[in-house]
């Protein structure tokens, strides 16, 4: 008896200081962030003026660390907690996010700006981001220039991203053993197919359209023609895209800027493999000199800070233009980013009851007079886009405009909310369409076989035999691919009534092709090309607003989903859930294929709609 108490005593000894030490683990969490908060007020009160606009002058350095993105991870003030302590703690781990319209609004705001003299764009942190971003960004860096006020770009090397935002600078320095590493784009993806045939698992696809390649990966072992074909040439419109601007930036021609892997390789042979002199023969950089070297001449045309011993500049994260706190906004602005989904498995997901929510208050805000929907995403869950697009009639119900702005994808799940909006404008460089629908149903009954394990039982009906242990009954997948059909039925008539054209004009451009943005509007499937700044334009034309005033809804995320988010045991469980770990993208920095999604992966076997999935 003795024993059985003294284990009973020292599990809740045990108990007793788990409580503990959570109750002090979270006392000082609070405390650091308490001291951060205070520590980056007083530091951000001595080093700017009463207005919020700093002291120094002299230059903007534009001095971006990680990636660029359209919406920040969960969005919400939790996460500059979590980018100001995690990442000391996660160095390797954490990439730094910045958000394009914070970098925009800094870049106009040093334009009209006296102090601001020009910028410096020292981006050796800087990883990069869609080239729908870079595009946005390289507008306003150009609307700088072109005022009158110079660009100067450093760096010791310059990725793809890097460059295509350096060369709108009037000069670019390149350290001696520096390089100019353009390559193109390229997209990879896994095939699983003979894995599946060894581990016996049993593959039963259902989908309406020729080219929906989601769910090649499971079906065969490598690309098939048609979509080689198709990928092949968005890709290649992409690159175009990006040498067009370059080349227009640098005043050279576009083989000048990328002659060719073979053409490339001979010159480095020529010149003994010097990458920094190549890129100076091509006329890729201006100058060729080292760092100290090129702060010399900064510090001729800006001025030397004696306090710093440098040239004059403010970082651009200690030169943030004040945002509009007003609430009273009368243009909402929602962003709908990543995968569309009813249930919150990933902090990158977009949950459908969130937007729902923004999209309701904005239709019961008398203030909102117009929405931006910033739409950036390859699909999802059927159930969860379509009940957006419901929230989205009741606002346009209400005689509020809605203009949808495309990110760099805006494909299936995606284009089917556009479909119920007043507007669409896409970037060149966006891929959207990929109208189709499909399911996909894996079962394991010969698995099991295979190592002596049979299941069994009885059932009311074939259809209640759903079980992945078992073989799909043929009732169940004939009424699988008669709710796929229907589904595809249905995205295709939506589209059709939306762009005024018939249904069998649509599904011509239809069947899971993926378009750019071009193409979508040369087949009328967007309004316009353009960025953000037309969507203000045009919602403002459309709601007859003479003063525009953005208000951005955010979603909320807690202490709680900041801490499971770095738990990676969690994030690798609800990667297998979702089907989700690998992100296929085009070069470093685009993402550029679609992303499986269930309604509820632990469901998927059902055969409703909740296993069709729009991407």
């Amino acid at each position: 008896m003795k024993v059985l108490w003294r284990i009973i005593a020292d599990i809740f000894k045990c108990i007793w200081l788990v409580l503990n030490f959570t109750r002090a683990f979270i006392l000082n969490f609070l405390m650091i962030v308490a001291f951060i908060f205070i520590g980056k007020f007083l530091f951000q009160l001595s080093n700017h003026s009463f207005n919020g606009i700093p002291v120094n002058k002299g230059a903007l350095k534009l001095d971006l660390r990680g990636v660029l993105v359209d919406k920040i991870s969960g969005n919400s003030y939790m996460n500059k907690i979590e980018d100001q302590i995690l990442s000391k703690v996660h160095k390797k781990s954490t990439v730094h996010q910045n958000l394009i319209f914070d970098v925009v609004r800094a870049i106009r705001q040093a334009q009209d700006d006296k102090n601001i003299t020009g910028i410096v764009l020292d981006l050796h942190d800087f990883i990069g981001g869609d080239q729908v971003s870079l595009q946005y960004v390289g507008k306003i860096l150009g609307e700088f220039r072109a005022s009158g006020k110079p660009i100067y770009a450093i760096g010791n090397n310059y990725n793809q991203s890097q460059y295509y935002i350096a060369s709108f600078a009037n000069k670019i320095f390149l350290s001696p053993l520096g390089s100019v590493d353009l390559k193109g784009f390229s997209t990879n993806q896994l095939y699983y197919n003979k894995l599946l045939h060894k581990l016996k698992i049993n593959s039963h696809v259902f989908k309406v359209g020729s080219y929906k390649s989601a769910v090649e990966p499971f079906l065969l072992d490598k690309m098939s023609d048609k979509v080689r074909k198709i990928d092949r040439n968005w890709i290649n419109q992409l690159w175009n895209n990006y040498l067009d601007k370059v080349s227009a930036n640098r005043k050279v021609k576009q083989d000048q800027i990328f002659p060719g892997a073979l053409k490339i390789i001979a010159k480095l042979k020529a010149l003994n493999g010097d990458t920094a002199k190549y890129a100076l023969d091509n006329k890729l950089v201006d100058s060729i000199a080292s760092r100290p070297a090129v702060d010399k001449q900064l510090i001729k045309i800006f001025g030397l800070n004696k306090k710093t011993n440098d040239y004059y500049n403010t970082s651009i994260y200690d030169y943030q233009a004040p945002r509009n706190k007003n609430q009273n906004g009368n243009i909402a602005v929602i962003m709908i980013n990543g995968p569309i989904v009813n249930n919150k498995f990933r902090a990158d997901n977009v949950v459908g009851n969130n937007i729902i929510q923004h999209i309701r208050n904005a239709r019961l805000n008398s203030n909102i007079k117009a929405v931006i929907l910033y739409v950036n995403s390859p699909g999802g869950s059927v159930s969860a886009s379509e009940s957006i697009r419901q929230e989205l009639i009741a606002l346009r119900d209400g005689k509020k405009p809605v203009v949808v702005l495309m990110g760099s994808v805006a494909a299936s799940g995606g284009y089917w909310i556009s479909t119920q909006s007043d507007y669409i404008i896409a970037s060149p460089s966006t891929l959207t369409g990929s109208i189709g629908i499909f399911g996909l149903v894996n079962t394991i009954e010969d698995t099991l076989d295979a190592i002596g394990i049979h299941a069994d039982g009885v059932s009311t009906s074939p259809l209640a035999r759903n079980f992945s242990t078992r073989q799909l009954p043929k009732e169940i997948e004939q009424i699988i691919q008669i709710n796929v059909s229907n589904g595809y039925n249905k995205f295709v008539d939506l589209v059709a009534k939306s762009r005024k054209q018939t249904f069998k004009q649509i599904d011509k451009i239809a069947q899971g092709h993926i378009w750019t943005g071009i193409e979508a509007k040369q087949n009328g499937l967007v309004d316009a090309l353009g960025d953000f700044d037309d969507a203000v334009k045009k919602v403002q034309e459309l709601a007859k607003i003479t003063d525009p005033k953005l208000i951005w809804y955010q979603d909320n995320s807690t202490l709680i989903d900041v801490i499971l988010n770095h738990v990676s045991v969690s994030n690798i469980f609800f990667d297998l859930l979702n089907n989700q770990l690998n992100y296929p993208v085009v070069n470093t920095n685009y993402q550029a294929k679609f992303l499986d999604d269930f309604d509820d992966p632990q469901n998927q076997y059902a055969f409703c709609l909740q296993c069709n999935t729009l991407n």
